[in-house]
């Protein structure tokens, strides 16, 4: 799913963005954007604290998360 409905990339360095941290500075952290740049901060991975740091054990909450934002896209169109 990841190949073929989303674009993804790597930040080798921290930004400075503040729109790409919006609970911080920390790495690694999933961030979905839409289409209009808008970051869609209420999908978030389970952590309280780090509520964009998906860890191994959070596979089927990130692929949730994925679908919700295929479809909240699809509506959005």
């Amino acid at each position: 799913m990841a190949k073929e409905n989303f674009v993804m990339f790597n930040l080798l360095h921290e930004t400075e963005d503040p729109n790409l941290a919006p609970d911080g500075y920390y790495v690694p952290r999933i961030i979905f954007i839409d289409p209009s740049l808008t970051v869609r901060t209420e999908i978030t991975g389970k952590s309280k604290k780090y509520k964009y740091a998906y860890s191994p054990e959070d596979i089927q909450t990130l692929y949730d998360n994925m679908k919700r934002v295929r479809l909240l896209l699809n509506t959005e169109l």
